[in-house]
């Protein structure tokens, strides 16, 4: 995308699309391997909507969110629990999601938030389910105890090769991050997977770009699926299985 075409996505959104209705009430995840640069593009977005739309905007991320949830992050990523097993992290990041969904998640939706979550089930899939060798069947049977029938109504992957992520992490890694670049390799696999999968409800962004260039694409994506009509507005676990 070159200059003025970034631009013109910035500041003179596609006039084709009803971004207040498509916005409204919408669930949507960023997501991706660590280093994708997801966090700042989600940033961008938020800022984005408030600055174009009159449509609230709840942020969550997780694990956490939530008090509790806080606290849940606090033991996942301490380096110190480096004997955690992948199931007990597979199932304090969906205890962690629970109480986010129906503290934070649910009564936004409700009263017609923009919900934006930095992570969701698309994460526990890549990092617990492809690269820790859990089944996406397990994953999946607790995550609809987790989460009921309220799932995201698209998710956007940010893709990265493991050399680029490696170089954008902060030197002081958390303990998910510090499991090599061969764990890291598998996450990455099991995003484009998913996308693979479900190709209406999963849009890939390749990050490896600067952050204005992966922007207009993320804008020019959520526009075609806006006017296409390609997510719909309500998701079912049948759907996600």
């Amino acid at each position: 995308m070159t200059p003025s075409m970034q631009e013109t996505a910035f500041e003179q959104p596609d006039k084709r699309v009803n971004w207040d209705r498509f916005l409204r009430g919408r669930f949507m995840v960023f997501d991706g391997p660590d280093g994708s640069g997801k966090s700042t593009q989600f940033k961008m977005f938020s800022n984005w909507v408030r600055g174009h739309w009159d449509v609230p905007v709840t942020e969550v991320r997780e694990p956490g969110g939530t008090e509790i949830g806080e606290q849940i992050r606090a033991i996942l990523l301490d380096p110190k629990n480096e004997g955690m097993t992948v199931r007990c992290e597979m199932l304090l990041y969906m205890a962690s999601r629970a109480q986010l969904l129906e503290q934070r998640i649910r009564p936004a939706l409700a009263a017609g938030h923009l919900v934006l979550s930095d992570r969701f089930v698309s994460s526990t899939l890549a990092y617990q389910g492809t690269a820790g060798g859990i089944s996406r069947e397990e994953i999946i049977r607790v995550a609809q105890v987790a989460v009921g029938d309220l799932w995201p109504h698209n998710t956007v992957i940010f893709d990265v090769d493991v050399p680029t992520a490696a170089k954008r992490l902060n030197p002081l890694l958390d303990r998910m991050e510090q499991k090599g670049a061969v764990f890291h390799e598998r996450v990455r696999q099991g995003y484009l997977q998913q996308a693979r999968e479900d190709p209406h409800r999963v849009t890939v962004i390749d990050a490896t770009r600067d952050q204005d260039t992966v922007f207009g694409e993320l804008l020019e994506a959520l526009a075609h699926q806006a006017r296409t009509n390609s997510a719909t507005k309500s998701v079912t676990t049948k759907t996600i299985v």
